[in-house]
């Protein structure tokens, strides 16, 4: 009977530290992303109950429910070779929304902007989520450019792909800082990110 109050209680504490999450994660960023967080406390939730680890943010949900988009993304770097910038330059590594590039389990990408405002967040199988802090002047319509490190990264984790890619939400034009820092460090996505950094560095 004891165990059974034990993780009953425990049950709610979880419960109730997700619901904090997620209204801290929405006063902070103003990204309402409820809807995936509930799904991804759900999934971590069962995934961990029964084999310990999360599986796969590709296997993680039923994408279909979606909109999915078809584009061909292509890999680039902050770098001279995709940006015409160097490390010397005031704006190197400065995407068009002012938020440096980042790669991490939500990256930084570039997209037409008329058809992915800023602050839209993807999921790019194969890639994780993406968030479209930039736009390409050679950018149009249905592409993408997926940032990385360095120009080996670009060649060998991704090159140029034609891929399904869906909309997780769709931004409102602004995207700071702090709304992707709080995405990359929200507590109930850090199973998802840690197998995604860890799959990165192989």
């Amino acid at each position: 009977m004891n165990k059974i109050k034990c993780w009953a209680k425990r049950f709610a504490f979880v419960c109730l530290f997700i619901m904090a999450l997620l209204a801290t994660f929405q006063s902070i960023s103003g990204v309402n992303a409820q809807l995936l967080f509930t799904q991804l406390a759900s999934v971590i939730t069962s995934s961990e109950t029964v084999s310990g680890t999360a599986p796969p943010l590709e296997e993680a949900f039923d994408w279909s429910k979606y909109p999915k988009h078809t584009v061909t993304a292509t890999g680039y770097t902050a770098g001279y070779e995709s940006t015409g910038k160097n490390e010397g330059h005031p704006e190197y590594g400065i995407t068009y929304s002012g938020v440096k590039v980042k790669r991490d389990l939500f990256s930084t990408v570039a997209a037409d902007l008329t058809v992915f405002p800023i602050g839209t967040i993807l999921f790019i199988p194969g890639y994780g989520y993406g968030v479209v802090a930039d736009k390409g002047g050679a950018i149009k319509g249905n592409e993408l450019d997926l940032y990385y490190k360095t120009v080996e990264d670009v060649y060998k984790l991704w090159g140029k792909k034609k891929v399904d890619v869906y909309v997780v939400e769709k931004g409102n034009g602004k995207l700071t800082e702090r709304q992707l820092q709080a995405l990359n460090e929200d507590k109930a996505l850090q199973v998802f990110r840690q197998q995604y950094i860890s799959s990165e560095k192989r």
